[in-house]
């Protein structure tokens, strides 16, 4: 697997390039982005330089995120299928091969109408990225808080998701596997040794504080190692499983962090050796 960072949990408003650069320094393999994001950096710099300076880091972009607002009105969404089409084709110059996009557990809209639009809607986004050759993650959100905000419940389990899936009907539609959402949901081993490796398009680690698991906030989220999560047995699943992608950070908490850049950098580096270490994976 390939250890990879967001920019949620470092705080880096520095540039696609320098994000790059310090996250290779620091023994990470892969990034994630936007598709806005990697076009401003080829722009800058030339595709071609910044083509040979992920290949001589031996780095890679992870994923982008979905550019579409596919849970509002019809008029928004199709307004940014040409972002999407954009998006995807800068996207397969860098080689990136995932596209993400959260799920939430429930809606203000009637649950059964909304499964409807949204399933279309998904399907329409997925038939534009496979032409660019790249897949659609979907992340079940499991925090107990978020299953009430809104006034009706959709969907928030690993099964649920991936029936739903099934629903969509494309091949390159899978999860993005969240550790987080899934020890919210008080996932098993099994559970996640019942999956097949091509339903995983991308898988974000992050650690969870000592509440009970129904007190757990999306939105407050600790370091790899630093929480209750068994991320060891996490990442031997899918090992075992024979997933061998991406692996990123995502720490999302209340306010931004207070440590350096630099401190935060250290500390992700040393989050993810201690986990990988425990899993037997180093």
């Amino acid at each position: 697997m390939i250890k990879g960072l967001t920019r949620s949990g470092i705080g880096m408003s520095a540039s696609l390039e320098q994000f790059v650069r310090q996250a290779a320094a620091h023994g990470f393999g892969a990034v994630d982005s936007s598709g806005a994001e990697l076009e401003g950096w080829a722009q800058q710099t030339g595709l071609a330089t910044a083509q040979e300076l992920l290949q001589s880091l031996n780095m890679r972009i992870g994923a982008i995120a979905l550019p579409v607002e596919w849970r509002q009105d019809e008029a928004t969404f199709r307004s940014q299928l040409a972002a999407l089409a954009q998006a995807a084709q800068w996207a397969e110059s860098f080689g990136v091969k995932a596209c993400c996009t959260y799920v939430l557990p429930s809606t203000d809209e009637k649950a059964a109408h909304f499964a409807v639009v949204a399933t279309r809607r998904l399907r329409i986004c997925a038939d534009i990225l496979d032409g660019y050759g790249i897949s659609l993650g979907l992340e079940f959100v499991g925090p107990h808080h978020l299953r009430t905000h809104w006034a009706n419940p959709f969907l928030w389990t690993m099964a649920e998701t991936l029936d739903w899936i099934g629903a969509i009907g494309r091949p390159n539609v899978g999860l993005l596997l969240d550790a987080y959402h899934w020890y919210t949901n008080e996932g098993t081993e099994r559970e996640l040794l019942e999956l097949n490796p091509a339903q995983i398009v991308h898988v974000h680690l992050n650690d969870a504080k000592p509440v009970p698991v129904t007190e757990a906030l999306d939105n407050d989220r600790i370091y790899p190692g630093e929480g209750v999560i068994d991320l060891p047995l996490f990442l031997r699943s899918l090992q075992t499983i024979g997933y061998r992608g991406v692996v990123s950070q995502e720490i999302l908490t209340p306010q931004p962090p207070a440590q350096s850049e630099a401190e935060l950098l250290a500390r992700s580096q040393a989050a993810f050796d201690s986990v990988f270490k425990a899993a037997g994976l180093q």
